[in-house]
């Protein structure tokens, strides 16, 4: 290794130590809400590779649905930096709000004119809960 490299390796080592011990930021927050009592969950992930279900204890999320929480928060941002907040259709018998670091969205399982992205957070929401909370509907 010649000295003129040691310094950016040295620098990128102190770089990749400063952050060890820091908390990792939650990817997004699912507030569902229903007339059913097992409608009503509060569910955080984080992108340490966690999720918690109404406050409770932090679980460990399978690799494949962190991958898929990453992908679906990228994919939120732009709908929460606008606060997109669509009305219940008829029948609506779920409603979500979504919380991003840059904003939120809301809308009912019924909404009229859910981009794709929407309806994909309701099955991961729903896939979680049921298999990772263990909250059956």
């Amino acid at each position: 290794m010649s000295r003129r490299m040691l310094p950016a390796l040295l620098a990128a080592a102190a770089a990749a130590l400063s952050g060890c011990g820091a908390d990792s930021a939650d990817l997004f927050a699912v507030q569902r809400t229903g007339d059913d009592p097992n409608a009503n969950v509060d569910l955080v992930v984080n992108d340490g590779g966690t999720m918690a279900c109404n406050d409770g204890e932090p679980i460990a999320l399978p690799g494949t649905r962190l991958l898929d929480a990453r992908d679906l928060a990228r994919r939120l941002e732009a709908q929460a930096a606008l606060s997109i907040e669509l009305p219940p259709g008829p029948r609506a018998s779920l409603r979500y709000v979504v919380s991003l670091s840059n904003g939120r969205v809301a809308f009912s399982d019924t909404s009229e004119g859910r981009p794709p992205v929407f309806n994909e957070l309701v099955a991961f929401s729903a896939d979680v809960i049921e298999n990772v909370c263990k909250i059956e509907r």
